[in-house]
């Protein structure tokens, strides 16, 4: 059974900084495109950063400079390290695991997600 477990959300206050941090049970982790993807109250979902199996990331426009995603293969984990922090950037954060796509990625897999709370 795959899983996806998120840690490190919280609340911050605006200009702060949180690392999040997911563990795969997958067991060809590092062939997978992994990414993050958040969903703020009334909004629809959207995709705020992804790597490839490659290590080739992808970001979208109001990340870049800020965020910054890694994976790690030996440990079958994947972070988003989030500096910078705005109250716009509020919202359940999910890991995902799947394919790659254009842009980003075509999830397969979704963690429970994990509340990101910044404070103005």
């Amino acid at each position: 059974q795959v899983q996806l477990v998120e840690s490190g959300g919280g609340l911050v206050q605006a200009g702060g900084s949180l690392r999040l941090s997911c563990s795969a049970s997958l067991r060809t982790f590092s062939t997978y495109a992994l990414g993050w993807i958040r969903q703020a109250p009334g909004k629809e979902r959207e995709l705020v950063a992804s790597i490839g199996s490659s290590g080739r990331t992808y970001y979208l426009d109001s990340m870049m400079g800020r965020f910054t995603i890694s994976r790690d293969n030996a440990k079958n984990a994947l972070y988003l390290q989030m500096n910078s922090l705005k109250p716009e950037d509020t919202a359940v954060y999910y890991c995902v695991a799947g394919s790659p796509a254009h842009p980003g990625i075509r999830p397969l897999y979704w963690g429970q997600g994990t509340q990101v709370t910044v404070s103005s």
